[in-house]
């Protein structure tokens, strides 16, 4: 069966003004506040939750012992059959007096408290995504936007 493998920051990344802060992603995620993830490469992701709804792959949740890429992948749950949803995440993007505006298809307020983030914290950890472009959003619930 295959494998698909999804890993959860437990630190703010490095270009993040909370940087090497705690997520606390792994306990939210236990106590069911995170209840999804959002990752970019929409069709990617789409293709590999159809297998894990179809049985044919499961999803394993893990995170970094250590330094991430340098430590080991700790796994922390798996999932399949339908215990995995996943929605396209769409924006409108605008620019006006030099200034971009993104407007995603989904309540922003409701986006990252469903992400297990504070709104700047969710503005902050996705602003080098590339808004044209549809995003993931990985749920491991049976909440849907």
């Amino acid at each position: 069966m295959k494998t698909y493998v999804l890993m959860l920051a437990r630190q703010f990344p490095s270009y993040h003004k909370r940087k090497g802060q705690p997520t606390d992603f792994i306990q939210k995620y236990k106590d069911v506040e995170k209840i999804h993830t959002i990752r970019e490469n929409y069709e990617l992701w789409k293709k590999r939750i159809d297998e894990v709804n179809e049985g044919i792959a499961v999803l394993s949740l893990r995170y970094w012992s250590g330094e991430p890429y340098k430590s080991k992948q700790i796994e922390f749950d798996r999932l399949g059959g339908n215990d995995v949803g996943i929605q396209k995440l769409t924006f409108q993007v605008f620019s006006s007096f030099n200034k971009k505006i993104i407007i995603p298809s989904f309540d922003i307020d409701e986006i990252a408290k469903n992400d297990g983030l504070r709104k700047d914290d969710f503005r902050e950890w996705f602003k080098k995504a590339d808004f044209t472009k549809p995003m993931a959003i990985i749920h491991f619930t049976s909440f849907r936007y």
